[in-house]
């Protein structure tokens, strides 16, 4: 029973998107030195399919891009990529630097755009793109970024420059403002002073941003194989990089007010890779067969760009999981969301023996009960040996001729 259960709740994780309507996927993607200026036309007709197939297979609602090369990257990109069937999208004011630039794409029946202000660096702009939640009002702001390329010290030195440009705009925000940093960082691991004063929690501002992934050390290491977003190619061509996927350069970052439980904020465990199936480590991502992604998507990666997209889901609160019903249980969770201390109220209509499991989002098993009466309503405390992390857990009640399962939002 024990094994059914699991393989069921994992079924129903894995089947069921975490997605209200009230919620938004965020998209970020270097799309390398696109078009490249000397043979645009032909560059434009060869990987503007490749382009098309994985925001059709995507379906996001904001695409921010970096490594646009010209005025026009972003036009072409909107009308060749993403509106080529519809009208979905629009892109919002760009800005033409020194070097590449960053672009954004939306969904205008979700969003309302308000503007595109850039903070110059010594090597790439910054953009700070700000939109309207058109549900609730809430003002988001994105920061796409490019931070300078390379390994060693020098390199790891502009980057840090380049953050503390960021950070000192981030740091001037409204407390609660929510906003997001995106993009290519170029960052090889925690140990950089750059990757630190990002995630820095300074007194006497909100500026620091949030990392879902906890991965200490160093990044291009098999052991994080799964977070891998360069290079889509073991072999070099178009001016991409090769190697296979080894490096975790592209990141979407958050401020705290985006933790939960109201307002707009992440979904834990929803950040993705697209097309890294941790199968692929310094191989191309469509090397022989690719589990997270259809063949197509996988072939239409390897072509397009030496980046990975990588995608976040985001939800505006607040969340909506506090009662389940199935058959003949109701189940209660409040408060929901909650700090790692709640309570179970079971309403079971009829009289049978229950088992409650509460599992993380990967499967394992981190409380269970079973409980048996009369079919009256009974109030369950869960005790747990360790404090519940902040994330996501799932709640699965069974009994003979009924299944129910339910989330648990938990925060700090």
């Amino acid at each position: 029973m024990r094994f059914r259960s699991c393989i069921l709740i994992i079924v129903l994780l894995l089947s069921s998107e975490i997605r209200a309507q009230s919620s938004f996927k965020l998209v970020t993607w270097n799309l390398l030195n696109w078009p490249i200026i000397s043979a645009a036309v032909s560059d434009s007709s060869s990987r503007c399919p490749n382009f098309r197939t994985v925001m059709q297979y995507l379906d996001a609602d904001i695409i921010v891009t970096q490594e646009n090369s010209a005025s026009y990257s972003t036009t072409w990109f909107l009308n060749c990529a993403l509106n080529y069937n519809s009208n979905a999208y629009r892109q919002g004011s760009f800005i033409n630097g020194f070097d590449t630039n960053n672009g954004i794409f939306y969904k205008d029946s979700l969003f309302t755009f308000i503007s595109n202000t850039r903070t110059q660096t010594d090597v790439r702009d910054i953009n700070e793109f700000k939109l309207v939640l058109k549900s609730s009002g809430d003002t988001l702001r994105i920061f796409s970024l490019h931070l300078k390329a390379g390994s060693g010290q020098p390199y790891e030195n502009q980057r840090l420059l380049e953050v503390d440009s960021l950070r000192s705009v981030t740091g001037r925000l409204s407390p609660g403002s929510y906003f997001i940093a995106c993009g290519d960082f170029n960052i090889y691991g925690t140990f950089e002073q750059a990757y630190q004063r990002l995630v820095e929690d300074l007194p006497g501002d909100d500026g620091h941003l949030i990392d879902p992934l906890f991965m200490p050390g160093i990044w291009n290491q098999s052991f994080y194989r799964q977070y891998h977003t360069q290079s889509t190619r073991s072999n070099s061509f178009g001016g991409g990089a090769g190697g296979g996927l080894d490096d975790r350069f592209d990141m979407i970052l958050y401020s705290e007010s985006m933790i939960g439980p109201n307002g707009i904020y992440y979904v834990p465990g929803s950040l993705t890779s697209v097309g890294n199936d941790g199968n692929h480590y310094n191989l191309s991502v469509n090397a022989n067969v690719n589990l997270a992604v259809p063949a197509a998507v996988a072939n239409a990666l390897y072509a397009a760009s030496d980046h990975l997209p990588v995608m976040a889901t985001f939800e505006v609160g607040p969340v909506p999981f506090v009662a389940e019903i199935a058959g003949n249980v109701r189940l209660k969770i409040y408060p929901n969301p909650n700090s790692g201390s709640f309570a179970m109220e079971l309403d079971r209509l009829k009289a049978h023996e229950y088992k409650i499991c509460i599992r993380t989002v990967e499967g394992q098993l981190i409380w269970e009960s079973t409980v048996t009466n009369t079919g009256e309503p009974e109030i369950i405390r869960p005790y747990f040996e360790n404090e519940l992390m902040p994330g996501l857990y799932l709640v699965s009640v069974e009994s003979p001729n009924s299944f129910l399962s339910s989330k648990i939002l938990v925060f700090r």
